[in-house]
Order: C-alpha cells, then sequence, then structure tokens
C-alpha cells in the first residue's frame, strides 16, 4: 500500500476518480464528494459497500466473513473499504445499495 495513484473506474456509474495506494478505495471516492459505492459503516462490517473487481489488483485488510466468503474473495469481490489499489482498477457495485446508486446516476 504505497503513495502511487491509481484510476478506479466504477462501471455501473461510469465514475473515473483517483486513489493513492495507502487510501482504500472507498475513503478516497468520499473524499472527491463522489458517491458511486455506496457508503456504510467504513468498517468492513456491514456489508454496504460490496464490490467486484473486474480488472486491476487490489490488497485488502481483512473483512467480514458474514459479507465476503473465502470463494467470493478468491473471485475479486470485496469490502470497499477494505481494500486498497495495487493498480488501476475496475469494479462493480455490488453490494446491498446497488439499485439505489443505479437510480441515482439514472442507469434503472
Amino acid at each position: 500500500m504505497g503513495a502511487t495513484r491509481y484510476r478506479i473506474t466504477i462501471l455501473d456509474t461510469g465514475e473515473l476518480y483517483s486513489c493513492p495506494g495507502s487510501v482504500s478505495v472507498l475513503k478516497a471516492m468520499a473524499q472527491l464528494g463522489r458517491k458511486g459505492i455506496p457508503s456504510g459503516c467504513h468498517g468492513g462490517g456491514c456489508g454496504v459497500c460490496k464490490v467486484q473487481v473486474v480488472s486491476g489488483e487490489i490488497e485488502t485488510l481483512p473483512m467480514s466473513r458474514t459479507h465476503v466468503s473465502e470463494a467470493e474473495e478468491q473471485a475479486g469481490l470485496a469490502l470497499a473499504c477494505r481494500c486498497y489499489p495495487g493498480s488501476d482498477i475496475s469494479l462493480k457495485v455490488i453490494g446491498k445499495m446497488q439499485k439505489a446508486v443505479k437510480r441515482h446516476y439514472g442507469f434503472v
């Protein structure tokens, strides 16, 4: 988790933003005032910010297995509040509030 900045693409909304490797994907988005990924507890416990990393590399902090199983993690699923980019990444929102985000951006 370094200071290099990476481009994050939210495929659901087309949003792009920059994220340092030392900041979680969710925190960087929130600091910019963006809302493409639903936000909850910011601590890995609620599962609201669940995403699927479609391309790129991430590092993750421990996540609640209630929300992300080991098999899901191996398939690229993570909680945005617990993942840090290791490269440019593209992701899809799959958490509980996915429809609300898409509706906000006019995609539902």
